[in-house]
C-alpha cells in the first residue's frame, strides 16, 4: 500500500506553542500553526496584536520565550537571521542608494558566493519577474515607490529563500498604487511558487491576496482559515467585527434556541425573531448575531418570510450602492448596503421598512459584544 503520510508535503514553517514576552508584557501567547509550501499566508490584526513580533521570530530577529519555530523541518528557534533560509521585505525597502537596481538585486547572490554566471542569471530572472528589466542601470532615487518596492522583492527573491516574509510592504504607498501592487504581489507569488508570509492590518490586502489568513488579537490567533471562511463564518465576535462590515446584534438564547426545519435557529433581534446559523455547540445565554449588510433584503411591505420592522435613520449614497442605517423596535441600530438597482425608490430618513435575510446569511456567535473599554 502507498505511504499516504509521505504524500503530505512537509510544512515550510511551523510554530509550536510559541510564547514571546518583553519583560512583563506578553506579545505572543501559545501560538501554533503551519504554513505549506507555495502558500500565501497572511497574519492580520490591529496594531499591537503580535503579528509583527511573530514574523520577526520567524525571521530570527526575535527569539521565542518558549516554544519552537521550525523551518523546513529543522528547529531554528535559536538560529541567527543570516543562517535562516528566509528573506524579509520591510515597509521601508532599505535599498542601497549608491548601487544600481542590477547591483541591488545581485547583492544577495554575491553574498552567497555563487558564480558570476549564476548571479547574472538570477538578476535577469527576477528583474523579469518584477518587470523592471529596463530600469536595471538606474539608482533607487530614480524610481517611484512602487518600482522601489519591486526592486526590494527581486533582491529578496534572488537569494532563493524557502519563504519570503513581508512586513506591511505596501504601507508607504498611496491607495491606487497599493491596490495595483496587491495584484502584482499575488502574480509574482504564483509565478515563482514560493511561500509568502505577509503581515498587514489592512483587511482588503489580506482578503485579496491570501490563501489563508491568521487573524490575531492580543497576542493570540483567533482563527486561521481561507478568506471566504473568515468572512462568511467567523469564529468569534472579534473576527466578525474586524473583517469587513458586519452588523453585530445583541440577543439572548433560552434553552439553546428553537431550531427550524433548515437547521437554523430563530433568535430575538431588534424586536423581532430571525433565523441564524448556530455554532457547533449552542448554550443558553447572551449571544451575538452577525449579519453582513450586503445580505439584507429590503421590502416596503411585510414579506411572507421572517422580517424585522425598522425605521430608516440615515441614507448615504455611494454610487452603485446605498448605505442605509436603521433602528429596530428595541432601539438597536442596523445597517444595510443594498444595490441601487435593487431599490424601487430611494429611502428617506423616517421611512419604515421591513428587513430580512436568509438564515444562511447570519451567524450566531457565543458570548456578547466586547465593551468599548476592551
Amino acid at each position: 500500500m502507498p505511504d499516504t503520510a509521505a504524500a503530505i508535503p512537509q510544512p515550510v514553517i511551523e510554530l509550536r506553542s510559541v510564547h514571546k514576552r518583553f519583560g512583563d508584557d506578553v506579545a505572543v501567547q501559545d501560538t501554533s500553526f503551519t504554513i505549506a509550501p507555495g502558500e500565501f499566508f497572511s497574519m492580520l490584526g490591529p496594531s499591537g496584536c503580535g503579528k509583527t513580533t511573530t514574523l520577526r521570530m520567524i525571521a530570527g530577529f526575535e527569539q521565542p520565550t518558549s516554544g519552537a519555530i521550525l523551518l523546513e523541518g529543522a528547529d531554528v528557534s535559536a538560529v541567527p537571521p543570516f543562517r535562516r533560509n528566509v528573506n524579509t521585505v520591510f515597509q521601508h525597502y532599505a535599498l542601497f542608494p549608491h548601487m544600481t537596481v542590477w547591483d541591488n538585486v545581485a547583492f544577495g547572490p554575491r553574498s552567497q558566493k555563487v558564480s558570476r554566471s549564476e548571479v547574472a542569471s538570477r538578476v535577469e530572472e527576477f528583474l523579469g519577474v518584477v518587470r523592471l528589466e529596463e530600469y536595471a542601470h538606474r539608482k533607487p532615487a530614480q524610481l517611484s515607490g512602487g518600482q522601489q518596492q519591486r526592486v526590494a522583492l527581486a533582491r529578496a527573491l534572488a537569494c532563493s529563500p524557502a519563504a519570503l516574509l513581508l512586513d506591511e510592504p505596501l504601507g508607504a504607498l498611496d491607495l491606487k498604487l497599493r491596490q495595483t501592487m496587491q495584484a502584482e504581489l499575488k502574480r509574482i507569488q504564483r509565478e515563482i511558487g514560493i511561500t509568502f508570509v505577509y503581515v498587514t492590518h489592512d483587511q482588503e490586502e489580506a482578503l485579496t491576496m491570501s490563501d489563508r489568513i491568521a487573524v490575531m488579537n492580543e497576542g493570540r490567533v483567533e482563527q486561521i482559515a481561507a478568506p471566504t471562511e473568515i468572512y462568511d463564518d467567523p469564529a468569534s465576535v472579534f473576527v466578525a467585527g474586524f473583517i469587513g462590515d458586519a452588523n453585530l446584534l445583541s440577543s439572548t438564547l433560552e434553552g439553546g434556541g428553537a431550531a427550524t426545519s433548515a437547521g437554523f435557529i430563530e433568535v430575538p433581534v431588534l424586536g423581532g425573531w430571525m433565523p441564524s446559523r448556530p455554532p457547533s455547540q449552542v448554550a443558553a445565554g447572551q449571544v451575538t448575531v452577525m449579519v453582513r449588510p450586503d445580505r439584507i433584503v429590503l421590502s416596503a411591505e411585510r414579506p411572507d418570510a421572517p422580517s424585522i420592522e425598522v425605521t430608516i435613520t440615515d441614507v448615504v449614497f455611494q454610487g452603485s450602492t446605498v448605505k442605509l442605517t436603521a433602528r429596530g423596535a428595541n432601539g438597536e441600530s442596523i445597517f444595510a448596503h443594498p444595490q441601487r438597482t435593487d431599490l424601487a425608490e430611494m429611502p428617506l430618513p423616517g421611512d419604515c421598512s421591513h428587513w430580512s435575510w436568509d438564515g444562511s446569511a447570519a451567524r450566531i456567535l457565543m458570548g456578547g459584544q466586547p465593551s468599548s473599554a476592551d
